[in-house]
């Protein structure tokens, strides 16, 4: 494990990368740690585990609906208020008759470089979604426009979505200190999600 918070160690290699591969390169361990603790969860083998998963899901991305739906981003980065699942999540639970989970961690109150590692998780996480779509369809019977709308590919496919995504990301004036604050805030996101997997999953 490489020491993330290192910023002085990292600043001659990571100045070169772009915003984007920049956030990547030094979440890529704890993105890791995600995939695997939610797999580990089985969220597919049952309903009940997808209702879970779902709200799970409805959790994270109303913290994310503010970011999503910010003025000023969505000045910088065009339709970006249509790319926000929060509301697809909670139709996705209504299709099943399940509702949102009450959990006992305060919501983050994001604001500043942070949501923009916020909004790279939320984002790339719909690119990461495909194999969970077809398990959602091939195991639960569910589809885009039944239970699993949330977890449906972008209109122009996920690569090209989100290679545009990442054009627009990388063309936003960040400075030094704010690409750290992103990245904490990226960091923060996936830590986030982890509390709300065990609490929801009830694993330890």
């Amino acid at each position: 494990m490489s020491h993330h918070s290192d910023y002085n160690e990292q600043n001659e290699d990571s100045g070169d990368l772009t915003f984007a591969k920049f956030l990547k390169h030094n979440c890529q361990t704890t993105h890791d740690s995600v995939d695997n603790l939610v797999m580990s969860v089985k969220p597919f083998d049952s309903t009940d585990n997808y209702i879970k998963f779902l709200q799970l899901q409805a959790v994270f991305h109303k913290v994310v609906d503010n970011i999503y739906k910010n003025p000023k981003l969505n000045q910088q980065i065009e339709g970006l208020a249509k790319l926000a699942r929060y509301d697809e999540v909670l139709r996705d639970l209504q299709d099943l008759n399940a509702s949102e989970k009450n959990i006992s961690v305060p919501l983050p109150q994001l604001s500043g470089a942070e949501t923009l590692g916020w909004l790279y998780c939320a984002e790339g996480s719909n690119v990461g979604a495909a194999f969970l779509f077809k398990d959602a369809q091939n195991k639960l019977g569910l589809s885009a426009e039944h239970g699993a709308r949330h977890l449906a590919p972008h209109i122009d496919g996920r690569g090209k979505h989100w290679r545009d995504f990442v054009e627009k990301l990388n063309t936003l004036p960040v400075n030094e200190e704010e690409r750290a604050t992103a990245l904490q805030g990226a960091l923060d996101a996936f830590a986030f999600y982890k509390v709300v997997v065990r609490e929801i999953f009830d694993v330890a």
